[in-house]
Order: structure tokens, then sequence, then C-alpha cells
């Protein structure tokens, strides 16, 4: 596994983070955009062996596909900085990627999920959102907004994500919050076999969130109707060979249950729950 993990200031969540990240996991990349605080020092400090990349644009959108770019495992985890997404769910998600799916998506409102982040009008709004793509793309997401991910390397090339270009400070489109979306409506035109995973946000430890409710909402919106009308994401799946064979014995069904911690838990005890992934698959 590849852990990716975009920051901006986040010094004084990474401790935290990093220590529930699983020990068996093969890199954690840090993609850092500039940050004034000790980010980049605390990164190396607690895990020497950490990846470190520096973004050349702006934007989580920009972070993330500056960070799969330095991938070298096959399973690619997006995780963020600030606490809010609980590394202990990796393997759940892991799980899910091994009995057969390609796209693991996590969900805030699935039996298992939850929030203690989110507010009525981020909720209002990614519900119609969610909608609207379901509506769009034939898809059956729970909550299309949610950045905590896992898939298989090979999906980066139906993503067609750009982390080239001169450093500068302005963003391009995908540089932003859409990120997510872009993502999610790309795996649904591949037709991957996508698996939502339920998942507990917790609030940010330190610091304040660089997301604005109704400026991110819009470009949300936007890149629904983007992509929509345009063709990123209509590649076929180069999937290896083994992963191909692999899929095609197993037989998954449209639930099953994997062991998860249970979600208020942040600090606690290894108290376990069954959740539900359900499979959602656009084919």
């Amino acid at each position: 596994m590849s852990v990716v993990i975009p920051t901006y200031n986040e010094a004084k969540n990474l401790p935290h983070v990093f220590a529930l990240i699983p020990p068996d996991v093969h890199q954690v990349i840090v993609v850092d955009g500039r940050s004034v605080d000790d980010t980049i020092e605390v990164a190396r400090s607690l895990r020497p062996d950490v990846t470190v990349v520096l973004q050349n644009r702006i934007g989580k959108g920009n972070a993330m596909a500056c960070g799969f770019a330095a991938v070298t495992g096959d399973v690619i985890v997006m995780l963020d900085a600030d606490g809010s997404a609980d590394p202990r769910e990796i393997p759940q998600f892991v799980a899910a990627l091994t009995a057969g799916a390609d796209f693991a998506k996590g969900t805030r409102f699935a039996n298992g999920g939850g929030s203690a982040d989110i507010t009525r009008t981020r909720a209002w709004g990614n519900r119609w959102l969610n909608r609207a793509a379901n509506v769009l793309f034939g898809t059956r997401y729970t909550d299309l907004c949610y950045g905590y991910n896992a898939f298989w390397t090979y999906c980066l090339d139906v993503l067609e994500l750009d982390a080239e270009g001169r450093s500068r400070e302005q963003k391009l489109w995908g540089d932003g919050f859409e990120i997510e979306t872009l993502i999610n409506t790309r795996v649904a035109k591949a037709r991957l076999r996508i698996v939502e995973v339920p998942s507990f946000e917790f609030e940010r430890i330190h610091g304040q969130s660089n997301l604005n409710t109704w400026r991110d909402g819009l470009r949300v919106l936007r890149a629904l109707g983007v992509e929509r009308l345009n063709d990123k994401g209509r590649n076929a799946v180069r999937r290896p060979t083994a992963a191909a064979a692999a899929a095609e014995q197993l037989a998954v069904p449209t639930a099953v249950a994997v062991p998860r911690r249970s979600a208020p838990d942040r600090d606690g005890g290894p108290a376990e729950a069954l959740a539900e992934v359900v499979d959602i698959r656009t084919a």
C-alpha cells in the first residue's frame, strides 16, 4: 500500500495520524503545499522512510496528482492529514479491494459510518450533489464528496490527472476540492467495480479547514457538468494479469461484512464491530 497524505501546516496533526497508520504499509507519501510550519520536519522525524513530495501548484487536487505520481505500491490510499479520517480503517478498504473491487469509496452515510464534523448545510449540499451525480453517471453513491478512498494503482490510467507543469500559484481545473468528484465520476465512466466502505469522520484535531462550503460546492457542481460531457475516464482499464484472474475467480456478493474499529473510538481500546461494505458497481 502507498498512503498519500496532502498537507498544509499539519505539523501538530501528523503525530496522531502517523501513529495510527498500519505498520505493514509499504509507502507513506506526504505531499506538502509549502507549509510554513514544521510539517516536513515532523513527518521525517516520525517516519524516516517517508516520501516527501512538493506540490507544483496549489490545491488538494494538485496535491493528490503529485502524490499519485510518486506511488510505488499496488494499492493507493487517499488519507487526510487533519485527523478526520481514521487510518485504522485502511484494512477495511483493502479488504474490499482484495475481494474483487477496483475502487473502494469511503462513505459517511452507510451502516457503520458517520461524521462528527459535517454541518447541516454541507450535508444538505452533499445530498443534492450526490443525487445529481447518480442521475448523470448511473451510480448509486451515498457520499460523493468524501475523500477517503482506496484503489488499485492501475486505476490511475483512467483518472488522467495532471501533475506536470511549472510551479505556479494559480489553480488549474481539477486542482481544487473538486478532485474527489473528478475521481468518482471517472471511475464510474470507466465502468470500474466500485464498492462503498463505511467510514467515520472525526473533527479536525488542530487548525482550520481550507474548505469553503459554497465556493467549493459550486466547483463540484461544475465538475459534474464538465465530466458528463468530456471523454476523461473512458480509457480501457489495463488490469495486471494476476489481478484480472483473481477478480474473475472471486464471486463478490452485493454486501459483505469486514471487521472495523468502532467509529467513535478515536483513542480508545481495540473494540471491534462489523460494517457493511456495499457493492455499487456501475456495470
